[in-house]
């Protein structure tokens, strides 16, 4: 009895792990590549945005492909595509956030092999890939819509567009509706499967309710092997505790620009950097900017706003530096003169329109990447009317930057704890001596390490 006993459970022992081995083979098969170990940690990003129509002539994925080189030599670590997915044609003006279908890819971008080629090579340049996701709203041709409670609907039962914000292009979702809700959760999932993607960008993520982010986030973390990076298309603090990275810096950037235009003291950012971070973790961030597709369509290019090459750089010295994750806009770095207007599908970037600004863009970004202390150290401000001031100390580490937001020479009283100390320049690395004042040029920025 005994031996026939051992025997049965060596058979039963047998089978439970024969049905182990299937279950890890299925999971296995779901997942397309490997899952990108090297996700920069939220704090170290320097963020990248492709706008895929007008990136290259070709206006595809491919074009993407060609020019990863050229990104990583920028410094940038994440790479954002807008979105991917075919358009609808129904009330359509053409809107890529206007979408018809969240599984597939909008066929003039390319095909699944074309998207998993680029973030297989984005991968080998240590960038990770998000997706633009467009949660609130579909087209009014996408096959949800067969799934009439799925959407907002009017007295008629008819489909109903965002309510108050004119986009009639789009159908407005319902999220009282569960089943809308786990087919948005898996939608999403299927991309970082699919195509071994490594987060999103969220559009307009004020829209969806708050519960509904903090359950997709919680969903999307939980898959194995995965170090998602999300990103809120919302200046609303509130959605860290969602589990977002990242919020966005809009009152950041009218702020800045409200300095350079209508002569707003640039003290004015401290109170950004208390209020933008209120519910923040010490791990998470908001992005800043100069530009991005939407405001580059709206108000124009980061030279016409902030002063041209040298006003537009001493401007991203306090974006890249101060408190926050960097961003750039494709053809930022080479300072194109021209917007690229919605829905993108005119002018392309003419990446032959070389200029001595993507030197300046790259030596910036360099230091961040190579300066723990400007990454995640603490900020002390100085700042006064005109000139951007701040420390960041990580233990004996710290880094002092001034930069002169105005198009006029200004002199800077030094503050106490930093003048009559030694300095390198961080560029350069040669030694500074600052006396008790410094007198900057017009946009003139400096950046000290401390001996």
């Amino acid at each position: 009895m005994k031996k026939y006993h051992a025997i049965v459970v060596l058979l039963l022992a047998g089978l439970l792990s024969l049905a182990g081995c299937k279950k890890a083979t299925h999971q296995t098969a779901r997942q397309y590549g490997t899952p990108f170990k090297h996700v920069p940690d939220a704090r170290d990003a320097t963020i990248y945005e492709v706008n895929i129509r007008a990136f290259s002539k070709a206006g595809n994925l491919q074009g993407v492909t060609a020019r990863l080189d050229s990104i990583k030599a920028l410094g940038v670590n994440v790479i954002y595509l807008m979105p991917i997915y075919p358009v609808g044609k129904v009330k359509s003006k053409n809107s890529p956030y206007c979408v018809r279908n969240y599984r597939k890819i909008n066929k003039h971008f390319g095909t699944l092999a074309d998207l998993r080629t680029l973030v297989r090579q984005a991968h080998k340049r240590n960038m990770a890939v998000i997706l633009d996701w467009v949660a609130n709203h579909t087209s009014f041709d996408n096959p949800w819509t067969k799934h009439k409670s799925w959407y907002l609907r009017d007295s008629t039962g008819a489909i109903e567009s965002p309510p108050g914000m004119g986009w009639n292009d789009v159908a407005q979702l319902n999220y009282k509706n569960p089943q809308m809700r786990q087919a948005m959760i898996k939608a999403m999932k299927y991309w970082v499967y699919k195509a071994n993607i490594d987060g999103f960008r969220c559009d307009y993520a004020d829209g969806p309710p708050f519960s509904f982010w903090k359950t997709a986030i919680h969903d999307l973390r939980t898959q194995t092997g995965h170090q998602l990076l999300m990103l809120a298309e919302s200046g609303n603090p509130k959605l860290f505790k969602a589990g977002f990275n990242y919020i966005f810096g809009f009152s950041f950037y009218g702020n800045l620009k409200a300095i350079y235009n209508k002569g707003r003291s640039v003290t004015s950012i401290d109170s950004l950097n208390q209020k933008e971070y209120r519910d923040a973790a010490d791990t998470q961030r908001v992005v800043r900017y100069l530009t991005n597709h939407d405001v580059n369509s709206s108000d124009g290019t980061a030279l016409k706003i902030f002063g041209g090459r040298k006003g537009s750089l001493a401007a991203f010295v306090v974006v890249a530096y101060m408190k926050g994750v960097p961003f750039v806009y494709n053809g930022q770095e080479i300072g194109k003169k021209y917007p690229l207007k919605f829905p993108f599908t005119g002018k392309n970037i003419d990446w032959s329109a070389y200029s001595n600004i993507e030197q300046s863009y790259k030596k910036i970004i360099a230091l961040r990447n190579r300066s723990e202390a400007i990454r995640r150290g603490k900020l002390t401000s100085y700042s006064n009317h005109d000139v951007c001031a701040f420390t960041k100390t990580l233990g004996s580490k710290e880094v002092l930057v001034l930069s002169n937001l105005r198009n006029k020479t200004v002199r800077y009283a030094l503050p106490k704890t930093v003048e009559n100390t030694s300095w390198v320049d961080a560029f350069s690395q040669k030694p500074v001596h600052p006396g008790s004042d410094i007198t900057l040029k017009p946009y003139e920025y400096e950046v000290y390490q401390k001996r």
